[in-house]
């Protein structure tokens, strides 16, 4: 792209208002997922230990940790609790946890991310799903290997984070068509663009939000509508030639200019 002098504008790294509306709808499609998989791996004859998410009448639920309350978090958090799951999500951002805890069902709980809080809670967990999410950089690795001995051998890890290197120290890169390994005992989901396996929902909620920025630059121009249109300036990466987004550029280790529209 730079070869090519490509004026690149990435999904990931519009911002407006501290979110990321291009990247929402495949945050959600891929929150929801990480529940729809993670319970499925729980079971027995797919390496699980056997725990059913919401558990039965006299039995109590599996345990789900969420790492991350974000677009994906927040989505993974409520698909989890909506099958009756015991359900706590972790978060370094004081606000976001006040906001959570004012918005999440009762059997959602807020737990403020550290390294301390998550060693405690790990013998118990049954499933993990790593929601975390770093703008234009690479996720940073929350779980170690270490760490993961202490988890319930079957227990099952989702990390969403993958596509941004992943947010656990053991995880590499699957497909649809083979998604999981195990390491440690633990079962590892690390489909990258998990959203895929959704093609008719995914589109739909991607064109949705797009749609309105590419009329935008249409009515407008390029060069005015990165001065006009919140965040999308934000969201340049490659123009002239250049990389232009710093997180983008350290994670890669090209050297970085100066946006000429900010």
């Amino acid at each position: 792209m730079i070869k090519s002098k490509i004026t690149g504008i990435a999904y990931e790294t519009v911002e407006h208002g501290g979110h990321l509306p291009l990247l929402a709808p495949m945050s959600e499609v891929a929150g929801k997922m990480s529940i729809i998989m993670g319970g499925f791996y729980l079971a027995h004859h797919q390496g699980g230990e056997g725990k059913l998410l919401g558990g039965l009448p006299g039995v109590l639920p599996a345990k789900v940790l969420i790492l991350g309350g974000g677009s994906a978090g927040t989505n993974a958090a409520r698909a989890a609790a909506g099958l009756g799951a015991e359900v706590t999500i972790m978060e370094i951002n004081q606000e976001k946890l006040r906001e959570l805890d004012n918005l999440m069902p009762p059997q959602v709980h807020t737990l403020y991310a550290n390294e301390q809080n998550l060693e405690e809670m790990l013998a118990d967990v049954d499933l993990i799903v790593g929601a975390v999410l770093v703008t234009g950089a690479s996720a940073p690795k929350l779980l170690t290997r270490s760490m993961l001995q202490k988890m319930k051998l079957g227990s099952v890890i989702v990390d969403i984070a993958i596509d941004q290197g992943g947010c656990f120290e053991t995880s590499h890169p699957t497909t649809h068509e083979n998604p999981v390994f195990i390491e440690e005992g633990i079962v590892h989901y690390c489909v990258a663009n998990m959203p895929a396996a959704y093609p008719r929902t995914s589109t739909d909620g991607l064109t949705g939000v797009t749609l309105p920025y590419i009329r935008r630059i249409a009515d407008l121009g390029l060069e005015s509508a990165m001065v006009m249109v919140p965040g999308l300036s934000g969201g340049l990466n490659t123009w002239n030639g250049h990389m232009i987004h710093k997180e983008v550029a350290r994670s890669l280790g090209l050297p970085v200019h100066d946006n000429p529209f900010i």
